[in-house]
């Protein structure tokens, strides 16, 4: 049985709302779990196996399983679901790509920015900064409604979700901004959302 780790409204949303897209809400134990928020509420809980009592956190068989990035890519597979891609399939290595570059590039580089150190030189020479992931959004998005030629995916939950957390980060490109809206609306999305509402209403 895979055991889902979630905290309403973090970054394990987005991994609520594709375990939503998969339709396997029934096939993945939910545990919601606190963690120590940046308005000083809550709390590491003891139930949560994560080292750091950090969510997301996915366990399979006893293993750990952590980082969205990697969450994701486990599970597309784990269920070969169309919202990844399997191995030797073509889009594999694209897929990959993006899952990598969440976590390589963009968090840092919006967690730099909002730290004040995103135009430290070393911090730009690694990372580069908000208009080369502006440009990397709109070239994919050219001509297409999701990052991905064959419709939406994992890859669009988890490049979205920074901007759905801080709307005055969207670039102002009417491309980037049509797709946030159109990831926003999208019933999984919408259904985590609700759903994370309720627990916090009835925490």
């Amino acid at each position: 049985m895979l055991t889902f780790y979630h905290s309403p409204q973090t970054r394990s949303t987005r991994v609520l709302a594709l375990i939503h897209a998969m339709g396997k809400l029934d096939e993945v134990e939910l545990k919601t779990v606190s963690i120590p928020r940046q308005d000083g509420g809550g709390g590491p809980d003891d139930s949560n196996p994560h080292p750091e009592k950090k969510v997301p956190l996915l366990v399979h068989n006893g293993e750990l399983i952590r980082e969205t990035p990697a969450i994701m890519v486990y599970l597309t597979d784990h269920f070969k679901s169309p919202l990844g891609r399997q191995v030797g399939e073509t889009g594999r290595g694209e897929y990959l790509s993006w899952m990598a570059y969440y976590g390589g590039v963009v968090e840092p580089v919006l967690v730099g920015g909002f730290a004040g150190v995103g135009d430290n030189p070393v911090f730009q020479s690694t990372f580069r900064g908000m208009a080369e992931i502006e440009e990397t959004l709109v070239r994919a998005l050219t001509g297409q409604d999701w990052l991905m030629t064959d419709g939406f995916t994992a890859v669009d939950l988890i490049m979205v979700s920074p901007f759905l957390w801080m709307p005055d980060a969207v670039p102002e490109n009417e491309l980037i901004r049509a797709w946030v809206k159109r990831c926003s609306e999208h019933p999984s999305m919408v259904w985590a959302t609700e759903q994370d509402a309720k627990a916090l209403q009835s925490a």
